[in-house]
């Protein structure tokens, strides 16, 4: 029983419709009850205004237009157009009222089609009143079940928006925790590259400190060098700094921190995988350089993830193949594969692992591009720049 009182909040565009069909409702059927019944068709009104309310109070107005129609068959009054509110409110009550109360008000439908049978086809013979019975009880029936029928079907259409936005919400707190995990995983990573930088200056400053006596040009190449890598380690600190957009007091791995790899590191990387069981081909194309820690780490990174994604989503006997073009002005990684991978759809799954790369990427100032390739199979195509922009 509980919320008949409190009204449903209703659109203006539905509140315009109850009125407009109430009011037509009034004017045809309440007028044609007018004059068929003279003073006994004012009833018929009592049956239609409340209408305009079916929506907001639908079991209110079904005992109301009931109670109208209990009087007009207790005072006598022949069935008229109005009594068509009846099977107007029946409906409403079923799909917008309470489930329990719109099981009652079955009944009551079931209870007047007696009702009526009784009084206005009491001089009939009985197969006429049976005729009549089930015609009624079908026609009760039948609205009622429709309403129940688009309630059920309004609560499915309703569970469906609400698990899809849901699902939604999961999707971007999963991509954004994604991201948090990601930063602090970089944020760890930095922490050794400039402990690294650090380590370089110092050695190079305990040696032209020493030498500075005795060869002062040995001086000036560790100072020389010590400029380069303090240099090089604050743009590429600054660059993460300028990335990270929370405070930087994550506790860092309370594990010794080792050496990151880099792309040095990916022949070993490959083979690793290759004892996985995938088929993979390393091509280096162009003159290798020594490349900045970071960039490196991201190289690496970028092919680690690559391979993952080949092994989990590729298939068996796929062939895969991992190459790097050192360019005058940047580094191309390319990891491509022929497997089955570009058959799952990109939507069903946002892909933590391109989101990571793509974060590395965008430290190094480079860019990340990922998908299906037209001939089947998957590929990522990584750019990065030796060179940080300047101006940090």
């Amino acid at each position: 029983m509980t919320g008949i009182l409190t009204a449903r909040p209703l659109p203006a565009r539905s509140r315009a419709f109850d009125l407009l069909l109430a009011g037509a409702l009034c004017v045809t059927a309440g007028f044609l009850s007018l004059a068929q019944a003279h003073f006994g068709g004012i009833l018929a009104f009592g049956m239609l205004v409340p209408l305009i309310w079916r929506r907001t109070h639908p079991e209110l107005v079904f005992f109301a237009v009931c109670s109208v129609a209990a009087l007009q068959w207790l005072i006598g009054v022949d069935l008229q157009p109005g009594n068509i509110g009846l099977l107007v409110a029946l409906y409403a009550i079923s799909v917008y009222g309470d489930t329990r109360l719109s099981r009652i008000a079955l009944g009551i439908g079931g209870l007047g089609v007696l009702m009526a049978v009784s009084r206005y086809w009491s001089n009939s013979d009985w197969k006429q009143q049976v005729t009549m019975m089930v015609a009624l009880g079908a026609l009760v029936f039948g609205v009622w079940a429709f309403g129940e029928r688009r309630r059920t079907r309004g609560l499915y259409v309703n569970q469906l928006e609400e698990r899809a936005a849901q699902l939604e919400r999961d999707r971007d707190r999963e991509s954004k925790l994604a991201v948090s995990n990601e930063r602090t995983r970089i944020a760890r990573e930095i922490h050794d590259v400039v402990a690294h930088g650090l380590s370089i200056m110092i050695v190079q400053a305990d040696g032209g400190l020493y030498a500075a006596d005795q060869s002062p040009e040995a001086a000036k190449k560790a100072l020389a060098t010590i400029g380069d890598t303090g240099r090089a380690s604050l743009t590429e600190m600054r660059k993460m700094l300028g990335l990270l957009k929370q405070d930087e007091q994550n506790e860092l791995d309370p594990n010794q921190p080792r050496p990151q790899p880099g792309v040095s590191s990916l022949p070993e990387l490959i083979d690793n995988v290759r004892e996985a069981g995938l088929n993979v081909t390393y091509d280096v194309t162009g003159e290798p350089r020594d490349l900045p820690a970071l960039l490196g780490l991201t190289a690496y990174r970028i092919v680690q993830e690559g391979l993952t994604n080949t092994l989990k989503h590729a298939g068996p006997g796929a062939r895969t193949s991992v190459s790097l073009d050192f360019g005058r002005e940047m580094l191309t990684v390319v990891v491509t594969d022929d497997g089955r991978g570009a058959g799952v759809a990109p939507s069903s799954d946002p892909g933590h692992g391109l989101v990571g790369m793509r974060q590395r990427a965008s430290v190094s100032g480079g860019t990340v591009s990922a998908g299906p390739k037209a001939g089947g199979g998957y590929e990522v195509i990584a750019k990065l720049p030796y060179n940080l922009p300047s101006g940090e």
